[in-house]
């Protein structure tokens, strides 16, 4: 199986393609911005040969979700999201999904529930989608224990920046739990929200240690963060520590 990083554009999360040797899976679809660009990342990604299956959301929210319906309906394949999130995106509601902080409308998106009871098969690769809230209730990841990879998405926005849970169904302290899941994994390679991929067991293991022990430091101060980090912006899904934390030095493109 190929994993293939489409990298995020603007305010787009990344979107990974997981690819078979005759299907693929496409996890998140970026907004709705750049939906016509984005199906041709994806055309050429597969070829002639390979058709996607399904599309996977990690999260309700606009940068993830927004260009999901175009992608559906030209794939013509079902998108997947947590059952929580369905409403959301069948009501094209722009509130929950953010989208109006982007002044952008949401389509109108039918959606099916994720199943966390089982996983999925791709060649013989398995793929397991876990609950991991914190950011978002409806907050998902992927693992593909074979290729010691994780698509971790809002959870870790990216290797300097934190999640924020202050924000509508955020929760710090799932937050924690959810991250500390995720470094329990022994991912050697972990896709976030936005930017290259991290590289490295112990390097993802000890950039999850450095945000949980700031989370857990937040919230031994009753969820107040340090006076130094400044306010994110109303679309920012991430924090901005000061002084800035350090990217790592063996992230990579793909």
């Amino acid at each position: 199986m190929r994993i293939v990083r489409l990298p995020g554009i603007h305010h787009d999360a990344n979107a990974t393609l997981l690819i078979g040797e005759h299907s693929a899976l496409l996890v998140d679809s970026g907004t709705a911005w750049y939906q016509l660009l984005q199906e041709e990342r994806i055309r050429g990604q597969l070829g002639d040969s390979i058709t996607l299956e399904k599309i996977i959301l990690t999260s309700r929210r606009y940068p993830f979700s927004g260009g999901s319906k175009a992608l559906s309906e030209s794939f013509e394949i079902p998108v997947f999201i947590h059952e929580t999130a369905q409403s959301s995106l069948e009501s094209g509601d722009f509130f929950t999904t953010w989208a109006n902080r982007y002044d952008s409308d949401m389509p109108i998106i039918a959606t099916k529930p994720i199943d966390f009871s089982g996983t999925i098969s791709l060649d013989d690769s398995i793929i397991e989608l876990l609950e991991t809230p914190g950011p978002s209730s409806d907050n998902v990841s992927v693992h593909i224990p074979s290729a010691k990879t994780v698509i971790a998405g809002a959870l870790l926005p990216r290797a300097d920046r934190p999640l924020r849970w202050d924000v509508p169904t955020g929760n710090l302290i799932q937050g924690i739990e959810s991250l500390r899941l995720v470094q329990g994994l022994g991912a050697e390679k972990l896709v976030p929200m936005h930017g290259p991929i991290l590289q490295g067991r112990e390097h993802i293991f000890s950039t999850l240690e450095r945000h949980c022990a700031a989370l857990e430091g937040i919230a031994e101060n009753d969820g107040v963060m340090p006076r130094a980090w400044p306010r994110s912006a109303p679309t920012s899904l991430w924090c901005d520590p000061v002084p800035t934390w350090p990217r790592a030095e063996k992230e990579q493109t793909d």
